[in-house]
């Protein structure tokens, strides 16, 4: 990930109502939500969600799939994990911190036959 991309997605999290669209779908999984499913459970107009999940996505922090009839947004764990290591590549300038190389979240990917 480079600092161009980085700042895209710092900026688009950088809203209180996209950051809640994205821990949502972080938490979530690879399950993703519908957007009805999430205006609902955050009480956020369906229009202003529209705007909002199409500013993550446009980060690449949201992916969007078509299953039949229904849209599933999830959060793009590739990318969050990306972001993260930028912000702590440097990490304690190589000092030992009691950090780990682990990922916060393995990238996993669900096929549309498992989605319901």
């Amino acid at each position: 990930m480079n600092q161009e991309q980085v700042v895209k997605a710092l900026a688009a999290l950088a809203h209180s109502v996209r950051l809640q669209v994205f821990r949502t779908l972080v938490v979530a999984g690879a399950e993703g939500r519908t957007p009805s499913d999430i205006a609902e459970q955050l009480a956020v107009p369906s229009t202003a969600l529209s705007f909002h999940l199409k500013e993550l996505m446009a980060a690449h922090l949201v992916s969007q799939e078509r299953v039949g009839r229904n849209l599933f947004y999830r959060a793009a764990y590739d990318e969050m994990n990306a972001l993260i290591g930028f912000l702590t590549e440097n990490c304690c300038a190589g000092a030992n911190c009691g950090q780990t190389d682990v990922a916060c979240c393995p990238t996993t990917t669900k096929s549309t036959s498992q989605v319901s």
